[in-house]
């Protein structure tokens, strides 16, 4: 990767502090800043990763025209309950929901399913900086990373955030709130999303 590019920065169109510092930590070299995103427009997209490219467009809007914007969408996908949450993870347990509330109520609507597998999803959308042309047009660049794994029968751990207390990966018999930052950084959904990221920046 050439120096520009180690000293360049990403806006991250969102401001979830959790998701800036596992990106912070998953993309060595660049610098991570989150953007308001309070008037950003209403998730409408059907898929992750129509989610993702609408944030990171917004994110466009509103960040230096310099700057490279990262749009991210991630969720768990359930198989037990037909794919919920899925692209309204944050908000399963309502507008407003704490991590806590909705893992709640996954857990409640777990109770007696035999089947506990699970993944977790992570789309990502980068733009690049505005190009050189009149309209200023961005290159867009999609990945996307998957977590296979199951649903705990109780939250375990005091690491991560979201899910994670009840989420264990497969080959693994503990969840990612117990297996930590380091885990997470290595071999997450995030984690592996963004070494697709990296391997196409560097083609940039």
């Amino acid at each position: 990767m050439s120096r520009d590019k180690t000293l360049g920065t990403i806006a991250l169109a969102s401001g979830n502090v959790h998701k800036a510092h596992e990106w912070q930590a998953l993309l060595p070299g660049w610098r991570v800043e989150t953007l308001d995103m309070r008037d950003a427009p209403a998730e409408t997209g059907l898929t992750f990763g129509e989610n993702a490219l609408a944030k990171a467009r917004f994110g466009a809007t509103i960040a230096p025209p310099s700057n490279w914007v990262l749009g991210e969408d991630s969720g768990l996908v359930v198989e037990a309950l037909s794919g919920a949450p899925g692209i309204r993870s944050a908000r399963f347990a309502g507008e407003g929901a704490t991590d806590g509330d909705n893992v709640v109520l996954l857990l409640a609507q777990m109770v007696g399913a035999s089947d506990r597998r699970a993944r977790f999803l992570c789309a990502a959308a980068c733009l690049l900086p505005e190009g050189p042309n009149a309209a200023g047009e961005r290159t867009e660049l999609q990945v996307d990373g998957v977590l296979e794994g199951e649903i705990a029968s109780a939250p375990r751990g005091d690491a991560g955030f979201g899910y994670d207390p009840v989420f264990v990966p497969a080959g693994e018999v503990r969840t990612l709130a117990e297996l930590g930052g380091g885990w997470k950084r290595a071999s997450s959904h995030r984690a592996r999303a963004a070494t697709q990221l990296l391997e196409l920046l560097d083609r940039c």
